[in-house]
This record gives structure tokens, C-alpha cells and sequence, in this order.
């Protein structure tokens, strides 16, 4: 059941790459919500959302019923192994902020942004949402992912003693315009579009990637997410009284959200240098690590309640190349 009733939403993080996808969902011409409601995107300029007083005094003056917080510090293994107290420090602050701050002025609904990597390392596949804290985590990105499973049930436990209507969804690997191409700190699609892309620029004759390609990895195109935030949040807490349950009857905090596709690194780094036009060879170095072997969410729940990814991967990295050619007429990504 929707509502037509206006209503100011706020997108904390709308300048990165998930928060902007939402602005731009909510402000296509089909969105039935578009002319309905207000929203509200903070520049970082305008808001430092890891100072406490800075969020608190914003919400006094604005005042949101809806908050998304799609703010995080993010990247791929080599930045996580290489400043894990940034990842751990940065989006505990900001989450905590937020969330604590959305619960003390009541806003009407509240989404969490997560992440797969929040579950266990082995994991049973697919991973269903009962995997989290089941095992340890990946060592390559736990600081990260602490941070995000503190985030999950801070909800959860303003949800159960203050009343905060919060869900959280975890999306899978995500991709697409915006996204960050730096060859190290960047996640693995992102990286593997820029290097394919400047070695056939600079016409060289192999890219080295890391690990040996077996991975599995599924991923999400970032538009796609978009549309699920706004599903959720149109759908699925509209009403506090009628919370989610899962099949045991026990109210759910956290929902995946994915493509129900997955394909190894290897045949990902094979894809994309067919797309980009390289012709040279790929060289593994096995010295690097792999991560997670395999990593593929359950997704189930979203999928019977009536919503599943439209974008094709071959489709969406089609798009994201594009994007990825115009920015760089713009700006250096080479780096």
C-alpha cells in the first residue's frame, strides 16, 4: 500500500554512485513519487555527516521523514587491506550518526545500505540473510564489514526498544556510472574497465589481474538497486505494524538484493577486455589473493515479494563503458 502524501526524503551519499542512482530514480518522469515528494541531497560541503552536531543541527532545520543512507567509505581489496582503520572508523561515525539521529526525531522510515560482504567467508551458498555472524569474515575487507553488521543492528536494536522503522537491504558487488576506476583501490569490475580499457588505449600486450580468476562473483547493475530502495521503502515498511517476517515468523531487518546471476573473475576480465576492444593476454598472479571464493546471495524474499533485477550484466557494463568513455573526456580517471 503507497501514499501520496508528500514527503521529504533525504539521500545521505548522493554524490557516490548508489546515492545518486536514487536521486535519479526518484526523479524520472515515471516515477508515480517523483512530484510527490521533496529531495533532499546534501553536498559534503554542506553536511559532514561524521560530525554529530552538524547532522543533529541539519535535521533540526529540515527535518526528513525518509532517510536512505547510502553514505559510505568504500573500495576493493587492496584499499581495505591497506587502511583498515579509515574503513572500520569512517562508516561506523557516519552510520551512527544517522541512524541514531533519524531515531531521535522519528523519522517515519529508514534504509540501511549494506553489504554481501558482511557475511561469512565460507558460507553456505546462496547466502541467505540467517548466515550473518555464522562464521568469520573475509580477512581481506572485515573492517569494513564490521562496520556494516554494527550498522544492521543498530537498527535492529532501535527497531525493537525505540521504535525506529528501519530496514536494511545488502546488494550484492555493485557497478555502474559513477563508480570508482582506480586500479587498486577500485572493486574489481570498476578496475577491470580501466585497465582493459588504457591497455588498449596504450596498445600493450597483457594486463596482470589478481589471484587466479576462480572467484565467483555476482553482480548488480547500480540502477537496478536504485529501484529496489525505492520498492522497499514504497512497499515494504509503509506500514510499521506489518513488518517483514521470514519463514519462521521472526521479523526480518536485512533483505539481499542481487541479480541471481554469478561468473568467475576470469571469465568477468574476459568479458570486459571483449567489450573494450583488447587484444593482447591476461596474466594471473596467483601470489595475489583471491578473497571469498564464491560469494552469491539468496534472494529469495525480495524476488517473492515481487521485485528482480532487469539489467543484464553484459548489458550493464555496456552502459557503464560508456559512462566510464564520457568521464574520462572530462576528467583523469587514468590513475
Amino acid at each position: 500500500m503507497t501514499s501520496n502524501i508528500s514527503k521529504k526524503i533525504m539521500i545521505a551519499g548522493a554524490s557516490g554512485m548508489v546515492g545518486n542512482a536514487i536521486k535519479k530514480a526518484y526523479s524520472k518522469p515515471e516515477n508515480k513519487f517523483s512530484k510527490t515528494n521533496e529531495i533532499l541531497t546534501p553536498t559534503r560541503k554542506e553536511l559532514n555527516l561524521l560530525n554529530f552536531e552538524e547532522v543533529n543541527n541539519w535535521f533540526k532545520k529540515f527535518n526528513p521523514d525518509i532517510v536512505i543512507l547510502a553514505a559510505a567509505k568504500v573500495g576493493g581489496i587492496f584499499a581495505n587491506k591497506n587502511n583498515p582503520a579509515d574503513f572500520i572508523l569512517e562508516n561506523l561515525k557516519i552510520q551512527t550518526n544517522l541512524i541514531e539521529i533519524s531515531n531521535d526525531f522519528k523519522v517515519d522510515k529508514f534504509l540501511f545500505l549494506g553489504s554481501s560482504c558482511i557475511y561469512p567467508k565460507f558460507a553456505n551458498q546462496p547466502i541467505s540473510e540467517k548466515e550473518l555472524l555464522s562464521g568469520h569474515l573475509e580477512k581481506t575487507n572485515e573492517y569494513y564489514a564490521i562496520a556494516k553488521i554494527a550498522g544492521i543492528k543498530l537498527c535492529e536494536a532501535l527497531a525493537i526498544q525505540k521504535g525506529l522503522n528501519a530496514i536494511c537491504l545488502m546488494p550484492t558487488n555493485l557497478y555502474g556510472p559513477g563508480d570508482n576506476y582506480h586500479k587498486l583501490n577500485s572493486h574489481v569490475l570498476p578496475s577491470f574497465i580501466n585497465k582493459f580499457s588504457e591497455a588498449k588505449e596504450k596498445d600493450m600486450k597483457n594486463v596482470t589481474c589478481w589471484g587466479d580468476g576462480s572467484p565467483l562473483r555476482e553482480f548488480l547493475y547500480v540502477e537496478d538497486l536504485a529501484e529496489a530502495c525505492i520498492f522497499t521503502l514504497e512497499n515494504l515498511i509503509t506500514n510499521p505494524r506489518n513488518f517483514l517476517k521470514d519463514a519462521n515468523g521472526d521479523r526480518l531487518f536485512s533483505i539481499n538484493v542481487g541479480s541471481n546471476k554469478e561468473i568467475s573473475i576470469k571469465d568477468l576480465a574476459t568479458l570486459i577486455s571483449k567489450l573494450v576492444g583488447f587484444k593482447g593476454s591476461i596474466i594471473w598472479d596467483q601470489e595475489m589473493p583471491n578473497g571469498t571464493p564464491r560469494k552469491k546471495l539468496d534472494t529469495s524474499i525480495l524476488d517473492k515479494l515481487g521485485w528482480k533485477a532487469k539489467t543484464e550484466l553484459e548489458e550493464g557494463i555496456k552502459l557503464t563503458l560508456k559512462a566510464y568513455n564520457e568521464d574520462l573526456k572530462k576528467n583523469n580517471l587514468r590513475n
